[in-house]
Order: structure tokens, then sequence, then C-alpha cells
């Protein structure tokens, strides 16, 4: 089990953190800031030099997920995670990896009264060895509190079980997280777990589109990006009837006939992903009424939207928008393709 602390810039979760670790047994400390810093000595600096935080590189997120997994699997117990997630999208790619790595996760937020962060900030501790560390590490803690601001508003008050700190000693916090970790009051995330392929795999997609011709796309909380309604092909089971239970289970849409296929896309191995057949099947128009009945987003999806061939492209990975691109084509034709990596064979 992994029992993240959650907060503001100079909440105090790393000081929280060393006090639960001795009022939990058999736990461990993962700081995930390690692996940032480590991160400076790995990439190139010019590659660096693009993201303004170490959670916008996409390595970062996946070797949160991989350490904490190899930490479990050496030691076992509980891991407590002190680290801020304010981005709800690397907070469901993160939990959706141990996820599906059947890791249980329980998030906590440490939330002080805003004063009193502010009083906290101030009087952080600064390594003696950082340059300019005083100015820099206080403002970079100030200059968070507005996405906190954002978080708190949208999603992350609902999502993690809040700990008013403004008057505990982080002793006193530890043990408020820790009873409320073993009675249950902060209970495991609800994400879906999507178990990560172990070789490559079919996996269906179905467009279905609004009587404006726009195609629908959803934005999954287990995974990174946007994509089409669909999913992974289960064992002894028809790639067009996949897609239809996916779209059952993703939006709420019943399709009552078996959708077209538009086309075959085989998507070759990139570790770490192992790559396969990629089918896009034609689900056709939903009229107002139908479209007006897609679930709201849940634990499956954060998000969903029609949209336009143009539009598809500043949401879709490049890949994925030519398999888009080419099934519209198909579609117009009345004919399948066959595609390797999004472009067309034969």
């Amino acid at each position: 089990m992994i029992v993240w602390i959650n907060g503001a810039f100079g909440a105090g979760k790393t000081t929280t953190a060393r006090e639960l670790i001795e009022l939990i047994p058999n736990s461990t400390l993962f700081d995930p800031e390690v692996i940032g810093g480590a991160l400076t000595h790995l990439l190139p600096a010019k590659r660096l030099a693009e993201v303004g935080d170490f959670q916008d590189l996409p390595i970062w997120r996946r070797l949160v997920v991989d350490t904490a997994a190899a930490m479990l699997a050496e030691l076992g117990g509980v891991l407590v995670v002190p680290m801020t997630l304010l981005r709800q999208e690397y907070r469901d790619e993160i939990f959706g990896g141990l996820a599906a790595r059947r890791i249980p996760v329980r998030h906590v937020l440490l939330a002080p009264a805003e004063t009193i962060l502010r009083e906290r900030i101030a009087g952080r501790a600064v390594p003696p060895d950082l340059p300019d560390g005083d100015l820099r590490v206080r403002q970079w803690s100030y200059d968070h509190i507005e996405p906190y601001r954002a978080a708190l508003a949208s999603w992350l008050t609902a999502d993690a079980h809040p700990v008013d700190t403004s008057a505990l000693t982080p002793y006193d916090t530890a043990l408020r997280i820790a009873d409320a970790v073993r009675t249950g009051d902060v209970p495991v995330c609800d994400i879906v777990q999507t178990p990560e392929p172990t070789a490559e795999t079919v996996a269906a997609g179905v467009l279905l589109f609004d009587e404006q011709d726009r195609v629908l796309l959803v934005d999954p909380t287990y995974k990174a990006g946007w994509e089409f309604p669909g999913g992974v092909v289960e064992p002894g089971e028809a790639p067009a009837r996949a897609g239809m239970r996916e779209v059952t289970e993703e939006t709420g849409i019943t399709l009552d006939d078996v959708p077209a296929l538009l086309v075959v896309d085989w998507e070759s191995p990139a570790p770490p992903g192992f790559g396969g057949l990629r089918l896009l099947f034609d689900g056709g128009r939903l009229d107002t009424a139908a479209a007006q009945r897609l679930l709201l987003p849940g634990p499956e999806l954060r998000d969903w939207r029609f949209v336009t061939e143009r539009e598809a492209a500043d949401l879709l990975p490049p890949v994925r928008y030519e398999r888009l691109c080419w099934a519209l084509r198909a579609r117009e034709r009345g004919a399948a393709l066959y595609l390797e990596a999004g472009v067309p064979v034969g």
C-alpha cells in the first residue's frame, strides 16, 4: 500500500512523512524528489530546459511508478510518499500506473489555512550549499500557491482525504493520518485498474460522431493523453464486440449494431510499450438525444468532447491522429484500410 501525502509546497509533507513512518509498522519513506534530482544528471541540458518542472517530464512520472513498485516488491509493507501533485492528469497517470500493478493508494491532503502556509514557507529551511537558496526555494513555494488554490477548487479536495494542519505539529498530523489509514477513513483511490501488457495486444476503438460529424474523443484517467472510446480485446473476445463493450463501459452508450471496420493499424513495439494491432470501427452518428445520454466523467474518464478533425490534431499523439485521419478517409470511401504506424501499406 502507498500513503501519498499531498499538499502545497511548504505544507510540511516531508516532515510529516518522517513522523508517519515511525507510527505505521513496516513503512518506508519514498521521496520522488530524488528522481527529479537524478534526472538532472541523466538527461541532456537541452531536454531539461524544455520544462519548468521535472513533473512535466513523462520519464519522471514513469520512474515514480516503477520505483515505487520496485521498492514495495523489495521491502513490502507501506510506502509513504510526500509529493505535491496539483495537476489532475499527472495524479491520474501516476495513480493509474500504480493501480495497474495492483498497488492501492490512499491519498491524504495537508491543508493548513493559507496564512499559516505562508508563515511556514517563510520559515522553511534552505540547503546552505544552494546558490540563492533562500530566494529560490521560498519563491517557488509562493509561486505555486495559486495553482494549489485552483486544484483545491476543481478536484483535489474531493479526491484526497483532507487534514487541516493549521494548529497541528508534524507529529500530531502524522498521528491523525495513521489513525485515518488504520480505520479506513482514508479510502483507497477510486481509479480504474488496467493491467500493463506483457506482450503485443489487440485494441479496438470505436469512432462515434455527433450530428455535425465531429468525432468523440475521451480522456482516460488511467493513462496520459486523449483516446477513442475502446480498449484492449480480452482473450476469446471478438474485436468489434470488445469495442462495443468498451463504449458502453466508458460512455453509457449501447450500440445495437456491430460497427463496421475502418482501419487495421500495426503499432510497432516502442519500449516500454509492446505495440500490437489497433483497430478502429465506425460506431455511427449519435443524435442529439443519444449524445446527451453520455455519462459524465467517472472512474474511467476525466473528460470527453466532440471535435473536428483539425481540433483532434491538438489532442491526439501524432500516430493516433494519423490513424484517425485515415479512418475518416476510409469512412468516406466505404473501404477499410491497412496501416503500419499510421501509414497505409499496399
